[in-house]
């Protein structure tokens, strides 16, 4: 047993302002000396990000599904043992989804803090708090968090709405110094502003003014939660897999996407990594396989397509029958090009044959699981292009159990001399089937 103080930054509703206050509170702490560990609930790449940067240590995410609930119950138990404070960064709405984070928080009995943009309501807010906190028995209510008010008055109005006084945690005045940017695909990541730190930074100050920043000590520990340890799921392939395998991996402002947890279950499974950049390295480096993963090819498939060096490099690997594992992002630089919102054409890698198509609307969304040989893998989808490909689907995804898919799951395309070329929109979770994770990265004389 482990025991920590423990919330889930939560909202009615996605743009709230839940990353902007889970990083905020995370800074704040951690500036202050204490070991913060910060989860993100469900798949999502972008916002551990910022979340990293600002608690100064790996984010995982938690998901009852994808990642499983032994799997949570690990991280979050582990994390305790050590942790002055967890914190979890919700998901959407509070009970959007199945799972949805209301059902994390009340499995592992995190407390729940509520992020409301109360920008356009005055005593409303107390009735969506209300909401909130009664919706489901069993839920453990910290309180409210009013986001983006207009003035001190305002705020007055807001905490006089709440039918419980106590549940008032303070209010964080509108102020665009404090947004984090955004892009089709979710939050701009931390490296690519100068300033990263410094928006961090003033978030945490004015969280500090509030009740909820200004708690510490006897207060959080009425948060304290007991973790209890769990054992690890069986593994289903042999520790060392892929030992003596050198997996080269794709990472940069294009191929970005990347679960800390699945470079972890590559590593305990033996692999060695290596990274580079497509945008600026001339060739791959020594390697048996690699891995291409999401990110955005078509922001930069200029750089990319000029990146002859780096073109012939990969071709040269994919017709020496080594591996590659490309998913979303790193299968649409391998197809023949690339068309952005406008119509142009930008060359990509002729890997595969076909063209990518940028679209306005969502494509894609949503958990979805992927039969592979060794086992199935979870994870989900999630991208704004369509693929048109004479390639036939080796075979597809299916939905995550009580959901369904609108049209056909996503295509595994598999091609190159030897088949080792496997490529697909759907982003899995390797520790969901450690089995399948590592054939990905084997030729096939190991299936």
């Amino acid at each position: 047993m482990a025991r920590c103080p423990a919330i889930l930054i939560a909202a009615p509703a996605s743009g709230q302002g839940k990353t902007t206050v889970a990083c905020a509170l995370a800074r704040l702490h951690a500036r202050q000396g204490r070991q913060v560990r910060v989860f993100k609930c469900g798949p999502d790449f972008l916002d551990p990000y910022w979340l990293t940067l600002a608690s100064g240590a790996p984010v995982h995410q938690l998901d009852l599904w994808m990642t499983g609930e032994a799997d949570c119950a690990q991280r979050l138990h582990a994390a305790a043992q050590d942790a002055d404070l967890i914190i979890v960064e919700g998901v959407m709405g509070l009970f959007d989804g199945q799972p949805s984070a209301a059902d994390l928080a009340q499995r592992f009995g995190l407390k729940v803090v509520a992020v409301i943009d109360a920008s356009a309501m005055a005593g409303t807010f107390g009735a969506l708090a209300w909401g909130l906190q009664h919706y489901r028995e069993g839920l453990s209510f910290a309180g409210v968090l009013a986001n983006r008010v207009a003035s001190p008055g305002h705020a007055v109005m807001l905490e006089d709405s709440l039918r419980d006084p106590a549940q008032w945690l303070g209010a964080l005045m509108r102020n665009e110094a404090l947004t984090l940017p955004e892009r089709h695909l979710g939050l701009v990541m931390d490296h690519e502003l100068g300033d990263a730190l410094q928006r961090l930074d003033a978030a945490a100050d004015a969280l500090a003014a509030t009740r909820l920043g200004q708690m510490s000590g006897d207060d959080l520990q009425a948060w304290a939660v007991d973790f209890q340890g769990r054992d690890a799921p069986a593994q289903d392939f042999p520790a060392g897999a892929l030992q003596g395998h050198t997996i080269a991996v794709a990472r940069d402002a294009a191929f970005c996407f990347l679960y800390a947890a699945n470079i972890d279950c590559l590593q305990e499974m033996g692999a060695e990594l290596v990274y580079f950049s497509p945008l600026a390295d001339d060739a791959l480096p020594d390697c048996d396989a690699l891995w291409l993963p999401g990110g955005y090819p078509e922001l930069h498939g200029q750089m990319l397509s000029a990146n002859s060096t780096m073109k012939s490099s990969i071709t040269a690997h994919v017709q020496a029958g080594k591996p590659v594992w490309a998913e979303c992002g790193g299968m649409m630089a391998l197809f023949d090009e690339i068309i952005d919102t406008d119509g142009v054409s930008q060359p990509m890698w002729g890997v595969l044959p076909g063209r990518v198509t940028m679209q306005k609307r969502l494509a894609a969304l949503g958990p979805q699981q992927l039969y592979m040989p060794g086992g199935t893998l979870r994870g989900h989808t999630f991208h704004y292009s369509t693929c048109a490909t004479p390639l036939p689907a080796a075979r597809r995804t299916q939905a995550a159990p009580g959901r369904t898919l609108r049209g056909e799951g996503e295509a595994l395309y598999v091609s190159g001399p030897t088949g080792a070329v496997k490529a697909s929109y759907f982003h899995a979770w390797f520790t969901s089937s450690p089995a399948a994770a590592a054939r990905l990265f084997l030729k096939d004389d190991h299936d």
